[in-house]
């Protein structure tokens, strides 16, 4: 018997009847599943000014509405991934959705921004759980180039939904207001549960015990260091606060390390990054998280400052970002089926990231929608190159046994990475900011601080009505930070083609 098998639903006559359903219904439900983690990434971040205006909160308080989601996904995917091998993918994916469920009807009933905050940590843990334990089913579903293909949709769907989140997000806030979002991802959820009905359950029956110890390590070490980046810049990076969480971080790390390197069952085989696909996907979730999701953070605000738009004509203007992510992923999982080396299209998204990185350091208040619509274009069309190979490259990498496994430790890395790029790129507007108004001369009752946190946090209709005689500098200033921050994904982006090119050589993609 496979150490992977199939359990039968429950009434089912034999385990024959598990194999039954339709694998083009498989993926529906996965697509209809997967797709709410892309649209809380991404239709978040716009909804930022709307909740702060309502519920109040400064910035910091403001970031964990995004960063709560993304750091609990991150701290919590491995643990998922695990779980749901050896308890059943299906289970997993079910209590993972339910979360999810109830953390959105909190948050649509919330009258506290940190009631906000705690709901989005949440809908992370149920996050992490979705991806994994259907990232899971779809591999164990398919094999050979149909698993490319499958894994190609499943791009696609995450395109759509990062693609659809912004504009979406953007058109029902300024109509009904953003909870309206949240209710929308609460609908889309509840069809994600009902569709889990007609799928097979799923395990790793020869799976041992769950490593506790390792999971409490991992995660603490995630969040300490998490914590530790978004309070940085608040406390100063040399506070006693900021250095004691880095310092925790490293030791729960190294403890982690310690103890999966010595226990018999490990909750993740360190050996697994000796496999240089496996490493090199997931290095390159450092551009993707700096060089996409730090721009979708970063694009409401300066759009709103800079270009003077409101929630509606901003959501519009960052389709011409995440449409080709809805496009692309179909043509690279095809690409990739056809036996295009996987460097090639992995160095090939990150150069059209790069590029359209250094197309935005040209962007200014009065320029031409072409002017925005070129790089964001590129941009898009290089992340969605990346969507379209890096699930499927990652859990190739593993035997199907270790599949949630896998799943759980790339999409930690990927979630890690865009929880602490979000959170760096707006640490990096604010302080760039805060250095160009410090030597600018500021009335005496509006400190650098103050606006520079309220330009990164895209909170400037009341700033820009005390000061009307100072929104021309005030936009300059957030017009230079970004550009900044731009040239640094230029640097970045260079790097990371070289690191491809250099780790995976002549090494083609594993099928």
């Amino acid at each position: 018997m496979s150490s992977t098998e199939s359990v039968p639903r429950p009434g089912a006559g034999d385990a024959a009847r598990a194999h039954r359903t339709p694998p083009w219904l498989v993926l529906a439900v996965a697509a209809v599943a997967v797709v709410i983690v892309p649209l809380g990434v991404s239709g978040t971040p716009i909804l930022l000014p709307g909740i702060g205006s309502e519920l109040g909160g400064g910035l910091a308080q403001l970031q964990w509405v995004v960063n709560a989601y993304n750091v609990a996904a991150a701290a919590t995917m491995l643990a998922t991934g695990v779980l749901a091998d050896r308890y059943g993918r299906r289970r997993a994916f079910r209590l993972g959705a339910g979360l999810y469920l109830a953390s959105l009807v909190v948050t649509v009933l919330a009258q506290d921004t940190l009631v906000i905050d705690i709901a989005r940590g949440a809908a992370g843990v149920g996050a992490g759980a979705i991806v994994t334990s259907m990232t899971a089913i779809v591999a164990n579903e398919f094999a050979g180039p149909a698993r490319a293909k499958a894994f190609g949709l499943v791009g696609v769907v995450i395109g759509a939904g990062l693609a659809l989140g912004p504009s979406i997000g953007g058109a029902v806030a300024q109509v009904w207001g953003w909870r309206a979002v949240f209710t929308l991802h609460a609908v889309i959820v509840a069809l994600g549960l009902l569709g889990s009905l007609v799928l097979s359950e799923s395990r790793n029956r020869g799976g041992s015990r769950f490593d506790f110890l390792g999971a409490g390590l991992f995660t603490a070490a995630l969040v300490l260091l998490t914590v530790g980046t978004i309070e940085g810049p608040q406390s100063g990076w040399g506070s006693p606060r900021t250095i004691a969480l880095f310092a925790g971080a490293v030791l729960a790390f190294a403890l982690f390390v310690l103890h999966e390197r010595r226990t018999a069952n490990p909750m993740f085989d360190l050996g697994l990054f000796a496999d240089r696909q496996f490493l090199t996907v997931n290095l390159v979730n450092i551009e993707f998280a700096f060089g996409f999701i730090g721009l979708l953070l970063l694009l409401p605000a300066f759009l709103g400052s800079v270009g003077g738009l409101g929630d509606g004509p901003t959501g519009l203007r960052i389709l011409l970002l995440t449409v080709p992510i809805f496009l692309v992923p179909m043509v690279s999982g095809r690409l990739s089926a056809a036996g295009v080396p996987l460097r090639v299209i992995l160095a090939g998204g990150l150069a059209l990231i790069g590029v359209g990185a250094f197309g935005l350091t040209f962007v200014v208040a009065d320029s031409a929608l072409w002017v925005l619509a070129i790089p964001l274009v590129v941009t898009g069309a290089g992340v969605g190159v990346l969507n379209g190979v890096m699930d499927g490259a990652a859990v190739s990498s593993v035997p199907n046994t270790s599949a949630g496994m896998a799943a759980g430790m790339f999409n930690t890395i990927r979630l890690a990475a865009e929880s602490l790029a979000s959170v760096v790129v707006v640490a990096l507007v604010a302080s760039f900011v805060h250095t160009r108004l410090t030597e600018a001369a500021l009335p005496a009752d509006l400190s650098a601080t103050e606006a520079a946190d309220k330009l990164a946090a895209g909170d400037v209709e009341q700033l820009f009505s005390r000061f009307p005689n100072l929104v021309p500098s005030l936009e300059e200033a957030h017009a230079s930070a970004f550009h900044q921050v731009m040239w640094i994904s230029v640097v970045v982006a260079a790097v990371s083609v070289v690191a491809v090119l250099v780790l995976l050589g002549k090494q083609g993609s594993k099928r």
